[in-house]
C-alpha cells in the first residue's frame, strides 16, 4: 500500500469538497440577496392608485 499517494489522494479529495461547499455557499447568498433585491423591485412598482378609476366614454 502505498500511504503517502493515498494520503495525498485523500487531502485532494477533502480539498475538492471543501471548495464545492465554499461555493455552494456563495451561491446561495447571491440567490438570497437576488431575491431580496426582487422582491423590493417588485414592491416598489406596485401603484396603489393603478385600476381605481375608468374612463369610459358613451
Amino acid at each position: 500500500m502505498d500511504i503517502p499517494a493515498l494520503s495525498m489522494a485523500m487531502s485532494m479529495d477533502r480539498l475538492h469538497m471543501e471548495v464545492s461547499v465554499a461555493v455552494a455557499s456563495k451561491v446561495m447568498d447571491t440567490m438570497e440577496t437576488a431575491g431580496a433585491e426582487m422582491a423590493e423591485m417588485l414592491t416598489a412598482s406596485v401603484s396603489p392608485d393603478l385600476g381605481q378609476n375608468i374612463d369610459i366614454l358613451v
